[in-house]
């Protein structure tokens, strides 16, 4: 016997009960009189949970989103990544777990049949229940409907008490609902209002960082939890025309003092590039930037410093990205957010590597002209611009827990926009919440160091005499919520960096004792 329960909708919009729910007999229960049961395919959106604590964890959730879409099920949208100890058996390694928002013309029954293959695939038997297991795939929500049969229970009664699951599941959804599917989930839940009380009532942020719940992004086969304390990044410009120190690092034995030294003095990631990006800068061809580039990154990736930390390749051609990754690039920064290379968005998505996408209007060329730099309010252009950048990379299959977001500071900006950037932190993390909260909760890079508009501010034409603004808009961008600093000056802004997080470190500790 199977129930699936139709919430108030059009004729049009009901199930064929044989189709999808492959039952002998069924009750459809409707709230609309003479309804009736009517055939149709369309896509319906759903939710899925993944788990994994067997293997590679992340190759295994990278795995069943390739099988997911060769089934007909289609993801729009990720979740962030998290790292959870173990529910109901405790003696089991970590999970991590998140969740996927998708579309499929597969009725409830056939979605499970398709994902219980899945998980047989990759290596899933029958075990203890809520025991280890290399995948785990669970129907959230499938379209408006409610299903109950003796195999399948949509949404699962269990769902509501388990932080590991809602705190995925919130990523989903923007702060208004996008659609009618999505405020019928939150009428599921029973609470007036809906998945976000029910969600501050398990204890909402609070929860994350604490009682065994991360959130992560993998990262050279590590998991790096952003919110424990700020990442500084190092600049290596191996070019002989950036504004700050273009030529300095042309050779592979100068190159490779400066990261030993920049490592010395307390950078977690160093990023190197091959190719300028300031205005008016003339674009170097691929060829020419892989040659400068992958002398310098092997020789740095053979250093035994560079044990335990991050390499970055600030590039916009994908040919480079491939090929840097190939040889070692842990992570790509591309400041023009796929806007230079049609094809980075794939590239990047087959690589799995975090990627940096920077907010940029135009091209180095063209950033700074009269046109690229108006705007009415800039966290709130900057914040659509962007998202918009990040969504077209979500759906070429870049997921939202490898995601890392810049706004841009100096990029198509004037002074003022730098400073409301600098500022604006939160504002602009609360303008992309409202269509995505995982890709508000990506973590922020910034980039002032030594930037024209510091040189403007204080008088200092000189980009090498900016190192003081420099220290200031850094504490300024980690103070409003900053998790990356990009800087050419690692030990004095490693200084300021450290200041700041004990600065908040103190402030959230002093709340939740008021509390």
């Amino acid at each position: 016997m199977g129930i699936l329960k139709c919430l108030g909708l059009p004729r049009h919009q009901v199930f064929t009960a044989r189709k999808y729910l492959n039952v002998s007999s069924f009750s459809c229960l409707h709230t609309a009189q003479n309804s009736s049961v009517e055939a149709h395919s369309q896509d319906e959106d759903v939710v899925i949970a993944l788990g994994s604590n067997v293997g590679n964890r992340v190759h295994n959730f990278k795995e069943a989103l390739k099988m997911m879409k060769k089934s007909g099920i289609q993801v729009t949208r990720h979740a962030c990544l998290y790292e959870t100890a173990p529910a109901y058996i405790t003696d089991q390694p970590c999970f991590i777990n998140s969740a996927v928002r998708a579309v499929t013309k597969l009725g409830p029954h056939e979605l499970l049949a398709a994902l219980k293959r899945i998980e047989k695939d990759l290596g899933r038997t029958d075990g203890i229940r809520y025991g280890p297991r290399p995948i785990d795939l669970d129907i959230l929500f499938y379209g408006k409907y409610k299903v109950r049969s003796d195999i399948l229970n949509i949404p699962h009664e269990r769902i509501w008490e388990r932080p590991f699951v809602i705190a995925p599941l919130m990523d989903l959804l923007g702060s208004a609902s996008d659609n009618d599917t999505v405020a019928s989930w939150h009428a599921f839940s029973s609470h007036s209002g809906g998945l976000y009380e029910l969600w501050e009532k398990l204890g909402g942020e609070s929860l994350i960082g604490q009682e065994g719940i991360c959130r992560v992004m993998p990262v050279a086969n590590g998991l790096l939890d952003w919110s424990l304390r700020t990442s500084v990044m190092g600049i290596l410009n191996l070019t002989p025309d950036s504004f700050s120190d273009g030529g300095n690092f042309q050779s592979v034995e100068s190159a490779v003092s400066q990261v030993r030294s920049m490592i010395s003095e307390g950078a977690d990631i160093i990023d190197i590039g091959a190719q300028s990006t300031r205005p008016k800068a003339s674009r170097i061809s691929v060829e020419e930037e892989l040659s400068r580039l992958i002398p310098v990154l092997e020789a740095v990736k053979s250093m035994p410093e560079v044990e335990g930390k991050l390499i970055s390749v600030d590039t916009f051609y994908s040919d480079v990205a491939s090929e840097a990754v190939s040889r070692g690039a842990h992570l790509i920064n591309d400041v023009s957010a796929g806007q230079l290379d049609p094809n980075m968005f794939k590239v990047i998505a087959d690589l799995d590597v975090p990627y940096v996408a920077m907010h940029m209007r135009g091209d180095p060329c063209t950033m700074q002209s009269s046109e690229n730099l108006k705007y009415d309010d800039v966290c709130k252009e900057v914040s659509s611009e962007l998202y918009s950048r990040v969504r077209q990379a979500e759906l070429s299959g870049i997921p939202a827990w490898r995601i890392i977001i810049d706004p841009g500071i100096g990029f198509s900006k004037k002074t003022e926009d730098n400073l409301d950037i600098l500022t604006g932190l939160p504002a602009i993390r609360a303008e992309i919440a409202k269509s995505s909260f995982a890709i508000s909760r990506a973590p922020i890079l910034i980039g002032p160091s030594r930037k024209r508009f510091l040189g403007d501010i204080c008088s200092r034409p000189s980009a090498v005499e900016r190192d003081p603004a420099t220290i200031a808009s850094i504490t300024a961008g980690v103070l409003a919520g900053a998790n990356i600093v990009r800087v050419h000056n690692v030990k004095d802004n490693c200084d300021a960096v450290k200041l700041c997080d004990a600065i908040l470190k103190h402030k959230h500790s002093a709340m939740k004792s008021r509390q």
